[in-house]
């Protein structure tokens, strides 16, 4: 009798963990009933969720346990948690976007502004200074502000040639009015064009000038564009969709655990984190190039100081023109003199007036304002945010599942693993493409990657070198452009919106352009300021562009 008892307690005890495992009918109710108030919050129709757990062979995606979900339900919370996903990633991604479209539009107004307050001191200082020599010749002050504000913006225009034609259309124009009592054809013209390179009839300024601003433009104008590559590729990633593997592990993740009726297990760390390096793969590999971006654009920076610094020279082009006028002045005689013997001696407009006019000459000595500190402390705050920036796509992940997955704090026996509530046991894969070959969560097949995201990878390297070289005081746009002898930028790299719209070279006659009358400067000289700072050979950015699109990711095959 005592065996027979005993045999009934091994048969009772058999049955209930046979039901504990199942679940008590009372109890399927109850996690039946939370998963319905989640289910409705979602805004799906409660008719689809079943009073108490049932059968659960026709799931695709969670364990095939008991559960609350019917095919319906499950399919429609993998949708969900596919849409939450890439709508966190939207919103994780949105911070940095507004920091780096906050650092652009600081920089831009900041530059902007040097720029309009040099020409508004010209325009109050010279009239009274120069007088006619100076009114008479406004618009060609106005036009160099306006090229230069072109030229910062990103237009196909080359800076050394548009100063080139400034100073030589200034000295023909000068010339003229000094000279009112001489006819000045265009070949006589010409002629004084080529004296002028070794007359010097504006002194040191042009050649100054000449070489700060080409270097503290590019420097200024290629930063900018860079902090708008950068928003554009964050912008940009984020809108990548979530490949159809994806979606399978994050309602395995988000929602598979309210289906089996343990809603409150949260994932857990390690199974998130192993869920999203395999779903934001391609993104990880971003992390290079993104570095390498930063990194330049922080380096940039140290452009922006200094005598030759954007700082002085984008605000300060008015010296420098203040400069070549007061040298023109007291040249003139001279200078009038060395052009006859050259040039020959003109002959006299019979419509001019009897004998030289003499202008009241005005000397302007303006004094340097000190920096007000504004670049300063955008310098500061952008170097702070971008080296802040750096890790931004191999650490998202973690972020998101910390910030947005409801992650569990301690991988226990009480986290979501997949499977049930318990320790979640594999390791935690390596970021990057390659890195997923076997990843237990999400099937990667690591020889495709996206090519969405290889074209910006390709976007931050082209912007990466147009950094390095503007470091250097060139400009690749035409660097570039001269490997195929089209002659004009090439633009690669730089977004519409911060290019601007491309201006044709143009001239003030039909002769030929006067560009060999920039005094101090002439072929032989340009080419040795080119060699003074050397720069590694730069490949072309649609060569790069191609090959980038063209091999796919080197790695083993997946699983």
């Amino acid at each position: 009798m005592e065996l027979r008892a005993r045999g009934w307690w091994l048969l009772y005890a058999a049955a209930v963990l046979v039901a504990c495992a199942r679940g008590d009918p009372a109890s399927k109710s109850r996690s039946c009933g939370e998963v319905r108030q989640i289910y409705g919050a979602k805004g799906f129709s409660l008719s689809d969720v079943p009073q108490a757990e049932i059968s659960g062979e026709h799931l695709r995606i969670c364990p095939q346990g008991y559960t609350c979900c019917t095919s319906e339900m499950e399919e429609n919370l993998a949708n969900r948690s596919r849409a939450e996903l890439e709508t966190a990633l939207l919103e994780g991604t949105r911070a940095l976007q507004a920091t780096l479209a906050a650092q652009q539009r600081g920089f831009d107004d900041h530059f902007q502004r040097l720029l309009n307050d040099s020409e508004r001191a010209l325009q109050e200082a010279f009239p009274g200074a120069f007088g006619e020599l100076y009114t008479q010749n406004a618009k060609a002050f106005r036009d160099l502000y306006a090229e230069l504000r072109l030229y910062y913006g990103g237009a196909n225009l080359h800076l050394q040639e548009t100063l080139a034609e400034f100073w030589a259309r200034l000295l023909e124009r000068l010339f003229r009015q000094l000279h009112p009592q001489l006819l000045l054809p265009d070949d006589y013209l010409d002629c004084l064009g080529k004296q002028a390179e070794p007359l010097r009839p504006f002194g040191e300024a042009p050649r100054e000038l000449r070489l700060r601003a080409t270097r503290a433009f590019v420097a200024a104008r290629t930063f900018v564009q860079g902090l708008g590559v950068a928003g554009d590729v964050v912008r940009k990633v984020a809108k990548v969709p979530l490949s159809p593997e994806c979606s399978r592990a994050v309602m395995k993740l988000v929602y598979c655990a309210h289906c089996l009726g343990v809603p409150g297990a949260r994932p857990c760390p390690d199974y998130c984190r192993n869920v999203l390096k395999g779903c934001l793969a391609n993104q990880a590999d971003l992390d290079a190039e993104w570095r390498n971006l930063l990194d330049s654009m922080v380096l940039i920076t140290d452009k922006f100081w200094g005598p030759s610094g954007a700082e002085s020279v984008v605000g300060g082009v008015h010296y420098w023109l203040a400069e070549a006028i007061n040298a023109l002045q007291d040249n003139s005689d001279t200078l009038t003199a060395k052009v006859i013997q050259g040039c020959g001696n003109p002959k006299v407009n019979p419509q001019g007036p009897g004998t030289e006019e003499k202008w009241p000459r005005g000397k302007l000595a303006l004094q340097e304002r000190p920096p007000a500190g504004t670049l300063q402390k955008l310098v500061s705050e952008a170097k702070a945010q971008l080296r802040d920036a750096q890790d931004f796509w191999i650490s998202l992940p973690g972020t998101l599942c910390s910030e947005k997955l409801a992650m569990s704090s301690a991988s226990d026996e009480r986290c979501w693993n997949g499977m049930a509530k318990g320790r979640y046991l594999p390791e935690v894969m390596g970021d990057g493409l390659a890195n997923q070959i076997n990843n237990p969560e999400v099937e990667v097949d690591i020889t495709k990657p996206d090519m969405t995201i290889r074209q910006q990878i390709m976007q931050l390297k082209i912007m990466t070198n147009r950094l390095r070289g503007a470091y250097n005081g060139n400009d690749l746009d035409f660097q570039d452009a001269s490997d195929d002898g089209s002659g004009s930028g090439s633009g690669e790299g730089c977004p519409d919106e911060m290019c601007g719209r491309k201006v044709g070279r143009k001239s003030a006659s039909s002769r030929t352009p006067l560009t060999h009358a920039l005094p101090g400067l002439s072929e032989r000289e340009g080419q040795q300021t080119s060699a003074a700072a050397p720069t590694p050979p730069q490949a072309s950015p649609l060569l790069l562009l191609g090959l980038a699109l063209a091999l796919p990711a080197a790695a083993p095959r997946g699983r």
